[in-house]
């Protein structure tokens, strides 16, 4: 045999091993296998006779006013639509999709808490990370002269009655919301001596207050400061 006829018969031994190697990894065809799934044929393409019947799952389709229904729902629940109020929430929910008023009004009732009972306090590092600069300035010049003087606060919060959104505004990227809130609290302020020289130290005083809060909408912070304070006489 000559060295061809050698190197021809290696090459058609091989070429059979592997053949047989293949069979017995891949199988036979026996003529009932299933054909190949289509995982995009849509679901009215799939006939009750189809192998894949009742193992579609049909997304409910969605269109722009459902969308827009669902993005809006927790300001309907908050103030009816068709209100000013509501149409005044929904633009600040266009300018910032995370806003949720009933959320906001959560946040402004432990806010206001917060800050209450720091200025009484004189706690200037709570006080910095909830008010804004302008706000911030003017509640520490009141806590130094207080110091200055000598004199104190006790206060005790006893709640707030009413928290509501009295108006809202937007500023550029600015939104501003203003809420009206009443709270009641016993607040007296005494001298170096201890003297009550203001307020009462067991009735309990109503307040009225209108305090404004702002959050940039391009901030990635996501708290609101307090950036404006007024007492409201009823």
């Amino acid at each position: 045999m000559g060295s061809n006829d050698f190197i021809t018969l290696f090459f058609l031994v091989a070429a059979v091993l592997i053949f047989l190697q293949l069979r017995s990894v891949l199988g036979r065809r026996t003529g009932n296998e299933k054909p190949p799934r289509d995982l995009y044929t849509p679901r009215d393409a799939v006939g009750p006779d189809s192998p894949d019947a009742g193992k579609v799952v049909t997304l409910p389709r969605r269109d722009a006013a459902t969308e827009e229904d669902d993005r809006f729902a927790a300001i309907d629940a908050f103030a009816p639509a068709g209100t000013s109020l509501n149409e005044s929430l929904r633009e600040i929910n266009k300018a910032d999709a995370s806003f949720n008023p009933k959320e906001f009004v959560n946040g402004a009732r432990m806010a206001y808490e917060m800050i209450v009972m720091a200025f009484a306090d004189g706690d200037r590092k709570t006080l910095k990370n909830l008010l804004s600069r302008e706000v911030y300035d003017g509640f520490d010049a009141a806590i130094t002269e207080r110091e200055s003087k000598g004199e104190k606060v006790k206060s005790t919060f006893v709640g707030i009655d009413k928290a509501e959104i009295a108006s809202t505004e937007i500023k550029g990227t600015e939104v501003q919301i203003t809420v009206r809130i009443v709270s009641q609290l016993i607040s007296a302020t005494y001298d170096k001596v201890d003297k009550l020289i203001d307020g009462d130290a067991e009735n309990v005083a109503e307040v009225n207050d209108l305090w404004t809060f702002a959050r940039d909408t391009r901030s990635r912070d996501p708290n609101w400061k307090l950036v404006a304070t007024e007492s409201e006489h009823e």
